[in-house]
């Protein structure tokens, strides 16, 4: 069946604006905590390798849990669980704040994690319950306004309140943030019940479900090109701030402007994005963000000056969300009557993608510097982005679907 072909329930202009702010908060709390290290190995007399516990407890858990919630939302109704999600990370925000060990801490973060991690995911699966597949990629597009300014902006939030009011005062505005996206979207709820309940869904246990994603060969292609992207360009983009430091001497205040550069590509994106899926279709997005991505890390490694890096950056933003936007759109396709359960594997592959490509250019940065993974990425990822574009257009001819 056609994407088009299922008309969608009445959407809710409020109900996304809402879903933005609580994925802003979830987003922050990923880095909200890496400025605070010193701070709380001084606050617990232990070394800062020792106080990173408590931000892997917490990645460890936004990861694995993401499993769980995804078809937990298909069965309940997704932005019911985002809701509550948004509740039980305010209380476990909370909790960090007013820990009163390193081990209460990094319960507290994982906590957070498990609870957290449904946030983004259901609320990109709820988009895909509630919105046509030909409006569909620009709403995500509007979505992503606060996962891009969570990202962009949690490390600067977390050592600017860090160092103006305490470590433990981050997580309290965090807690805030969070009970204001979860209250609005139970008011949102209890004006429009009708975007509450539950899609179309698929029968079986959760681990069915799974399966029954992963059965499916456009499941599988997006899956599988979603960990390659996220393999490939963070295991390079990690490795930025580095490279200014090492080639150009730029101090730390300056390398934390190179992820505001990224999220400022970002929001180029976001603000164009529905004349962009007018204009170029999702095969066009693809290839011209392929394209962007191989002359940014090209400009990256070659870079005279660390203004035409950062000039690099800013391109590699718009480039990576022109490709990941049209592979989050897919991936809201992939099982139509499991799109918690679809998402939830999608996000999965994107942190273990993130997880294999770090560790993995690690070693060739310390001995070569990030030149060459940045080499690496800008013959990759175009390379990934044209097979993509062309899997697309070979779905469209079998399936009779217009994906220009």
């Amino acid at each position: 069946m056609s994407p088009t072909a299922v008309p969608p329930r009445a959407t809710s202009t409020l109900a996304i604006v809402f879903l933005s702010v609580a994925a802003f908060a979830s987003a922050a709390n990923m880095r909200v905590i890496d400025p605070l290290l010193v701070q709380l190995s001084v606050s617990f007399g232990v070394t800062v390798g020792a106080a990173s516990i408590a931000a892997t407890a917490f990645l460890f858990a936004n990861g694995v849990f993401v499993l769980v919630h995804g078809p937990f939302g298909d069965r309940y109704g997704k932005m019911p669980v985002v809701a509550i999600a948004c509740i039980g990370a305010a209380l476990c925000c909370m909790l960090s704040a007013i820990s009163a060990s390193l081990g209460m801490l990094t319960l507290a973060r994982f906590l957070t994690g498990v609870t957290g991690s449904a946030i983004i995911p259901l609320a990109i699966a709820w988009v895909g319950d509630n919105v046509s597949y030909e409006k569909r990629q620009a709403t995500l597009a509007r979505f992503l306004t606060g996962q891009t300014l969570g990202l962009m902006t949690g490390a600067a939030l977390g050592g600017a309140i860090g160092d103006w009011l305490g470590w433990r005062s981050v997580f309290w505005v965090l807690a805030a943030i969070y009970i204001l996206a979860g209250g609005a979207l139970f008011v949102v709820m209890r004006a429009r019940p009708d975007i509450a309940r539950p899609g179309e869904r698929a029968a079986g246990s959760m681990i069915g479900q799974m399966l029954g994603v992963l059965k499916r060969p456009w499941a599988r292609t997006v899956i599988l090109v979603v960990a390659l992207e996220g393999g490939v360009f963070w295991g390079a983009f990690t490795f930025v701030g580095a490279d200014l430091h090492q080639r150009f001497d730029l101090g730390f205040a300056a390398i934390g402007l190179a992820v505001a550069a990224f999220g400022a590509g970002g929001f180029v994106y976001v603000m164009v994005a529905h004349h962009l899926v007018r204009i170029l279709g999702e095969r066009g997005l693809c290839t011209w963000g392929g394209t962007g991505l191989g002359i940014a890390f090209a400009a990256m490694a070659l870079a005279p000056t660390a203004e035409v890096e950062f000039a690099a950056i800013v391109v590699s933003g718009v480039s990576f969300y022109m490709l990941h936007n049209t592979l989050q759109t897919n991936g809201t396709q992939m099982a139509p009557e499991a799109r918690g359960a679809g998402m939830a594997l999608f996000a999965l592959c994107l942190f273990l993608g993130q997880a294999v490509g770090v560790p993995v250019a690690a070693p060739i940065v310390d001995r070569w510097g990030a030149p060459p993974v940045f080499w690496v990425a800008a013959i990759v990822l175009p390379v990934l982005a044209f097979w993509f574009s062309a899997a697309i257009g070979r779905r469209a001819q079998l399936t009779g679907e217009t994906r220009n």
